[in-house]
């Protein structure tokens, strides 16, 4: 087992004990979506965290949640194609990560939920808050856009030194992943991550490609006050 692995395994113990466990739910057949969930049903105000586009939701968020746990409601999602979340549908749209994650939610019984969202997840976010508005009551974003035009692609790919958002988020090496603003770890531990990224690699890629939209398709949403 890899020192990531037994990571995980310690990790979700303590996420356990702090009473918030791993649910699956089926969105649709041949759709299922992992959820970290409060384990005991409560009233306390739900907070829903939206992962990026390296780790899954509870990587990505173990801090924020454990520190949350005790006075909100957390729910963590993985969207589809990371950690345990899986669809056989040909949908790769952000609009399509958005349904799944508020179905997901009101089968949880979520009606009104707080979502935090970073990077990928924030435009994820911003989709849920324009067509499921009675869902979401406020937002919080960080490193994110409501919508990646080819413009902005476009600068920001000249920007970071990349001519494509997978050469980016998807390198096919330990050496292109070390590149990347990681601290230092040994390569083995390099070559866990990236194992970690690569799974569902081509459908990540679709997911990447459907995520650049034109200029002509985006207009500024009219969010409920």
């Amino acid at each position: 087992m890899g020192l990531l692995k037994i990571y995980k395994f310690f990790l979700h113990g303590v996420l356990k004990l702090a009473g918030i466990s791993p649910k699956k739910i089926e969105i649709q057949p041949g759709t299922v979506v992992n959820f970290w969930v409060p384990t005991q049903t409560t009233t306390k105000p739900a907070v829903v965290f939206l992962h990026g586009f390296a780790f899954d939701g509870i990587l990505t968020w173990q801090f924020q949640a454990l520190a949350l746990a005790k006075h909100y409601s957390v729910y963590v999602p993985d969207f589809v194609f990371f950690g345990d979340s899986i669809t056989d549908k040909s949908e790769r749209s952000v609009e399509f990560q958005a349904e799944c994650i508020a179905k997901g939610l009101k089968k949880l019984g979520v009606q009104k939920c707080t979502l935090v969202g970073f990077s990928y997840g924030g435009m994820v976010g911003f989709k849920m808050a324009e067509i499921y508005p009675e869902l979401v009551h406020s937002m919080v974003v960080t490193c994110s856009t409501m919508a990646l035009t080819e413009s902005i692609s476009k600068a920001r790919l000249h920007r970071l030194g990349f001519n494509s958002w997978p050469d980016f988020l998807l390198p096919d090496s330990v050496q292109g992943l070390a590149s990347h603003s990681f601290p230092k770890f040994p390569n083995f531990i390099y070559k866990e991550i990236l194992e970690g990224i690569c799974k569902y690699r081509r459908e990540k890629v679709e997911l990447l490609k459907a995520l650049v939209i034109s200029d002509e398709e985006f207009t500024v949403p009219s969010y409920h006050q």
